[in-house]
């Protein structure tokens, strides 16, 4: 896991913090193994009732702990754990359903709905690793205006852009309010699989996304990787960034993250935290 963080110039970040706990992430994913043994000391709090896993080896409990774990599980365990001392607000979209059955596509208003609950919790970051359904403009404008609510309230949206290995646009990755983000190879190049489009090479970045280890939910660590694992290593840089510069306002964070100066390529650049955290002057 050394190599994934100090290919994005994460390591100099962390040794200044372990993150706030005034510093929310909403977690829009499945529900959380919050008895992980790495979760221990976390700070997890479940917007629903059924924000904890009620069958552990499920695919949605699965994916929502393997993101948990990059994002808050203890620093000495074998995940990222990049921000454990922020708090986790998990919003669970995903169902539990059998074992080895696909992760199901929400629909845009579900998502809305979802991500509206983490703003009014008091979330400053929301990571989405997930895709909607079918696009149609009458699905989608929910969830356009619930980004336009986000982006109000000086919330940061990160995204995953999507694992389909296509050119093309959604309308999360469309919203200016959102930080599209790309899976990136261990020479951090983008992976073969990840979405690339306009506005997420405009607006976007690149992260880690291949053999990524964190936490399984049915106990200790599993090897996984795509957008959604990259997402979370842009929403916990954003997270740690907040939490030592506790002042800054979401505009300040945002363009310590994606730099200064207009792009054209469909290939967004490769997240540096270390760039991102002297910007700030940190």
């Amino acid at each position: 896991m050394a190599a994934a963080l100090d290919l994005v110039g994460l390591r100099p970040l962390m040794a200044r913090s372990t993150g706030s706990s005034e510093v929310a992430i909403g977690l829009v994913d499945g529900p959380v193994v919050d008895n992980h043994p790495d979760l221990g000391s976390a700070r997890i709090r479940n917007l629903r009732p059924l924000g904890s896993c009620v069958v552990p080896a499920s695919t949605a409990c699965s994916h929502g702990t393997f993101v948990a774990g990059i994002l808050v599980a203890r620093r000495e365990s074998a995940a990222p754990a990049i921000c454990p001392g922020c708090t986790l607000l998990v919003r669970p979209l995903f169902q539990e359903r059998e074992v080895g059955d696909p992760t199901p596509h929400p629909t845009p208003r579900e998502l809305a709905e979802a991500l509206v609950d983490c703003v009014r919790a008091g979330a400053r970051i929301v990571n989405l690793s997930l895709s909607t359904g079918a696009p149609s403009i009458s699905r989608e404008r929910p969830l356009n205006e619930a980004l336009d609510f986000a982006a109000g309230r000086g919330v940061i949206v990160v995204a995953a852009a999507g694992n389909d290995g296509m050119v093309g646009t959604s309308a999360i990755t469309r919203h200016p309010a959102v930080i599209p983000v790309v899976s990136a190879d261990r020479n951090g190049w983008p992976s073969r699989s990840s979405n690339l489009g306009g506005s997420i090479g405009r607006r976007g970045l690149s992260a880690p996304g291949e053999a990524i280890e964190s936490l399984n939910s049915t106990g200790s660590t599993r090897i996984h990787g795509g957008t959604s694992s990259a997402a979370a290593f842009v929403t916990g840089t954003v997270a740690l960034l907040w939490s030592l510069a506790t002042h800054a306002d979401a505009s300040e964070i945002r363009t310590a993250v994606l730099g200064v100066g207009p792009r054209q390529a469909v290939r967004p650049p490769l997240l540096n935290a270390s760039d991102a955290m002297q910007r700030l002057g940190k």
